[in-house]
């Protein structure tokens, strides 16, 4: 802990050298159509508490109200014929100008009618989802707790959500796989947005996408609308955000997690244009130096990068180049670590050279037809690589076939090549989609999402053979992936939304998925639809239904036996599977207890169907796969199988006001599976509960603020079943009886978290001084079982996940 006071100090004095008086700043943006997009001139934009600072938006809907105090402050946006947006929580610093872009929905009510409901902070951007969508800042991704300002990491506060790994951001939504939810940017589909990604998963313990490059973006958990194809559990929507047009802005941030800067302002002052980016390389040594346990004695590392220029047009459209990637590298060397170290990251009978790449780069161009029409096309390139390589660790055993150990450390004979890997994925994409406002009452959004795949698949292994008091015998070279092939996947959709009466709304659409690879890869029609009602006391109901359909994942297709082997046939076992399909249907209740008070009850039933399991009796499902860092390689598959999740969740959200903020989310849920064995058992994400709480109060002073926060996290443990000794002696590694599968459960996940952030703001610069405390009672969770061959004899081993792990930055904004 020495060095984290170290920093602090360092940062404390760093800060004295800035001593000038703090100053107001500036509130800017412009406000447009929700549908349309056509920027709305005489809008009032009010700053709220206790203060009638206001101004009127331009015929270009652009305004500014300068001097605003610095802090969190409330904006209200009112227009005649448009609902009200009440937005809480907006930050206001010395260090940069606050830009709030905002959107309006039109009321279909005449102004002597009823008093429309105020669009409110977390209400979704996207104004045909009903159910089980929320909107998320950039703001939340900091301040909640133990998120690491990752998305990912902060969604798993929603109701329904999971993330029970400390050393991964998957996101369990409703008992499904991770590898169900669909991540998108601008439209797009985007490949795993993680750092050290596996093939087959969407998670992993670093995010890519610097959280200060994104706009306010959504959230769905279930039921999502028909522009969503390609998944069936839930979708980040993510959008970026513009860098200022005025004024050149910088920011430098020092920490645990890395080393990173970002640069925005105006290209062109006088045309509108701008430029943002930013870069980050890791400072994980860091965690080794202060005597800090992840997991593993390897240090990882990483880096990545990310841009945005806008250039605006003619006619209100605009033109945008973005993109973001990163590099990640990982040696696992059980040859070289302590026989008291831990590695939960690998296999304890081989070294590991792991590395992956991510990048996606996009065209952007928006336009606004005419006051009701609106036209977006993204054209995107992005791509993928996981790049490995393993090396058998022949270990030296004494006579009653124990691992000899000197030093503390196990002695090593001799080590030889047993894997090499690398699978690489590039993709062309084209998103275009319209919106059309027939009135106010209806609206029709209609589409096309295309992904042009690029595989090739590499991967050739030696089988090792032990037994019992005999060294490891290696066996040939024999490859399972050797594949160039392309693909064609094509989801056009549809979406009205109308308002049937007054405070009654319909959402519903059609979409469809074709993938090319096989003929058995074709959803004709997904009907999607929900039902709003609002009631009155500030209540709603709504119902939603919708077809959803998947591809699998890629690499699963291209598998085979012994490809290249002499006297065999090519054989690819998984060419001609289908679509896993899945319906939901949820109902939901909200009201507004008080002005910053919200209450919202939701429940749900999902049944799967066409699920991929394998031809031959097993308990395997393609629906228990996509967290950790392994690979699947199950025989041949057939899409027989089912699986059913249901379930209630409720969340109770305080949004900041009075100086704090808190939410409450709870589940109860239930997720089951058959495999080719026609049992239903649990599957692997099956906890049954999960309750988050997170609260924040912030103390203003005169110059300087400081927010402190806790999160309480408490999951059921995930499944898991009885231990094949025979088979995980031979292998080498946990293999457990198929017949026993999921009916252990670890214990219960429980986890508190504190964060504590103190800001400095001063002439022209703001500077923050964050720890975010995980774990901070240090409790040992279980993460997994793993093959551990000990001086005892035994080989099952409890792996735990991460302790406690302080994570410190200190950023400046100026």
């Amino acid at each position: 802990m020495k060095y984290l006071y170290g920093l602090l100090l360092s940062a404390g004095i760093l800060t004295s050298a800035f001593s000038q008086s703090p100053f107001n700043q500036t509130i800017r943006g412009r406000i447009i159509d929700k549908e349309s997009k056509f920027p709305l001139s005489d809008v009032t934009v009010q700053l709220l508490e206790g203060t009638s600072t206001g101004t009127l938006t331009d015929s270009l809907g652009r305004y500014r109200i300068a001097n605003v105090p610095l802090g969190r402050r409330t904006i209200r946006i009112t227009r005649i014929g448009y609902k009200e947006a009440l937005l809480n929580n907006i930050i206001v610093d010395a260090g940069r100008e606050t830009i709030l872009d905002v959107e309006l929905e039109e009321s279909i009510t005449e102004l002597a009618s009823i008093t429309v409901k105020a669009q409110r902070t977390g209400d979704a951007r996207n104004e045909m989802a009903m159910v089980s969508a929320r909107q998320f800042t950039v703001d939340e991704a900091d301040r909640y707790a133990g998120s690491r300002g990752e998305p990912a990491r902060m969604a798993s506060n929603f109701a329904g959500v999971q993330g029970a790994d400390d050393s991964r951001n998957d996101i369990v939504i409703r008992g499904n796989s991770p590898s169900g939810v669909l991540w998108r940017v601008e439209g797009i589909t985007i490949p795993n947005p993680n750092h050290f990604a596996i093939a087959g998963t969407t998670g992993g313990p670093v995010s890519i996408i610097n959280n200060k490059m994104l706009a306010n973006s959504d959230f769905f958990t279930g039921a999502f609308p028909s522009e969503y194809g390609n998944a069936i559990a839930g979708v980040f929507d993510l959008r970026l955000r513009n860098g200022n047009n005025e004024k050149h802005q910088r920011m430098f941030q020092f920490g645990f997690l890395g080393t990173e800067g970002s640069l925005e302002g105006p290209i062109s002052k006088k045309k509108g244009s701008s430029y943002f980016v930013s870069y980050r390389y890791a400072n994980l040594w860091l965690f080794k130096k202060a005597g800090i346990d992840i997991g593993t004695q390897a240090v990882p590392s990483y880096q990545d990068a990310s841009f945005r220029l806008n250039f605006p047009l003619k006619n209100n459209a605009k033109l945008a180049l973005w993109g973001f990637g990163g590099t990640s590298t990982i040696d696992l060397l059980i040859s070289e670590q302590e026989v008291s170290d831990r590695n939960i990251f690998g296999q304890n009978d081989r070294d590991q050279y792991y590395t992956s790449r991510m990048g996606v780069v996009g065209l952007t161009y928006e336009k606004p037809l005419s006051r009701q029409s609106f036209l977006k096309i993204t054209l995107a390139e992005s791509g993928n690589v996981q790049d490995a390589n393993h090396d058998y660790v022949f270990f030296q055993y004494d006579a009653n076939g124990l691992p000899v150990v000197e030093n503390n450390r196990y002695k090593i004979t001799g080590k030889a090549p047993i894997l090499d890997y690398r699978f690489a994925e590039i993709k062309t994409s084209l998103a275009a989609s319209m919106n059309h406002k027939f009135s106010p009452r209806s609206i029709l959004k209609a589409g096309l999402n295309t992904d042009l795949f690029s595989f090739h698949f590499l991967d050739s292994v030696r089988v090792v053979t032990t037994l019992p008091n005999t060294p490891a015998q290696l066996g040939p070279w024999e490859y399972r992936w050797d594949s160039r092939q392309t693909a064609l996947l094509v989801q056009p959709y549809v979406q009205w939304r109308v308002n049937l009466v007054d405070r009654l709304t319909l959402s519903a659409g059609l979409t469809s998925l074709y993938f090319s690879l096989n003929n058995r890869s074709f959803s004709p029609l997904e009907p999607r639809a929900g039902l709003a009602w609002d009631l009155p006391n500030r209540q709603k109901l709504s119902v939603a239904l919708g077809l959803h359909s998947q591809i699998q994942p890629t690499y699963t297709y291209f598998y085979g036996n012994d490809l290249h082997h002499p006297t065999k046939a090519t054989s690819l076992f998984n060419q001609n599977v289908g679509l896993t399909k899945s319906w939901h249907y949820v109902t939901s209740y909200d009201r507004l207890l008080g002005r910053n008070l919200r209450l919202k009850l939701e429940a749900y039933y999902q049944k799967l169907f066409n699920v991929p399991v394998e031809e031959q009796r097993s308990s395997f499902s393609i629906l228990n796969t996509g967290s950790g860092f392994t690979r699947v390689f199950p025989g041949k598959l057939v899409n027989s199988g089912t699986g059913r999740n249901y379930g209630a969740e409720a969340t109770l959200e305080k949004f900041f006001s009075e100086g704090y903020y808190f939410l409450v989310t709870g589940s109860l849920f239930d997720a089951k599976y058959k495999g080719s064995d026609g049992v239903l058992r649990n599957t692997d994400f099956n906890g049954k509960y999960a309750f988050n709480a997170v609260f924040a109060k912030e103390f203003t002073f005169r110059k300087t603020s400081l927010n402190v926060g806790a999160k309480f996290t408490a999951i059921g443990g995930r499944r898991y079943g009885p231990v094949d000794v025979a088979k995980s002696q031979a292998a080498q590694e946990i293999i457990y009886q198929s017949d026993g599968r999921n009916t252990l459960q670890f214990p219960d996940y429980r986890r508190l978290d504190l964060k504590v952030d103190y800001k400095i703001n001063r002439n022209r610069l703001t500077h923050t001084i964050a720890v975010d405390l995980v774990n901070i009672l240090g409790t040992q969770n279980i993460l997994t079982l793993s093959y551990a061959p000990q001086p005892d004899g035994s080989f099952i081993k409890q792996e735990y996940q991460l302790g406690f792990l302080p994570v410190f930055y200190y950023r400046i904004d100026f």
